[in-house]
């Protein structure tokens, strides 16, 4: 029998890190933040807004984040796990994130960005806040169709007005 048996704290511990590694390898954009001062009122607004952005929002402790950060070969993150860390999951746009976090930050001056994260790349406050600033992809698109469409839709103006000045000289 061992004298000091593996305790079920160290198991929970591989747990959540093996959590964070499938959070960080799923997500196309992660945001940290600095929750210190929010109260449950607030802090209830922020999930939601995560939600409807389908971000995914969690407090996690900044050494499972440095253990699942190191496993994923994730360098230069832990010069900003420091203080209480919401970790803040956006698995459909790399944007998401980003943009609820700020947009939240700016509002209500108890949190802060600490840093942001697409792919293994670690992005610092500004860099964040400037991918928040970014339009969103279905924006880009629409912006990109409605450029193609305008010069067919002009032609088709000039024959539609041509033809009406033909009718009425006949």
């Amino acid at each position: 029998m061992d004298k000091f048996p593996a305790s079920r704290n160290s198991a929970n511990k591989t747990g959540v890190v093996d959590s964070i590694i499938d959070k960080l390898s799923r997500a196309q954009g992660v945001v940290l933040i600095e929750y210190r001062g929010l109260t449950v009122t607030e802090d209830n607004a922020l999930r939601a807004k995560c939600r409807e952005a389908g971000v995914e929002y969690r407090v996690l402790k900044n050494t499972m984040i440095k253990r699942a950060c190191e496993a994923l070969g994730i360098e230069g993150l832990d010069a900003f796990l420091e203080g209480p860390t919401a970790v803040a999951f956006g698995y459909e746009d790399p944007i998401a994130a980003a943009r609820v976090m700020d947009e939240f930050t700016s509002s209500s001056k108890k949190a802060e960005i600490k840093a942001g994260l697409v792919g293994k790349e670690v992005y610092n406050v500004a860099q964040v806040k400037a991918l928040a600033a970014l339009k969103s992809k279905e924006n880009v698109v629409g912006r990109l169709l409605g450029t193609l469409n305008a010069p067919i839709r002009k032609f088709i103006l000039t024959l539609k007005l041509a033809s009406e000045k033909d009718v009425q000289e006949a």
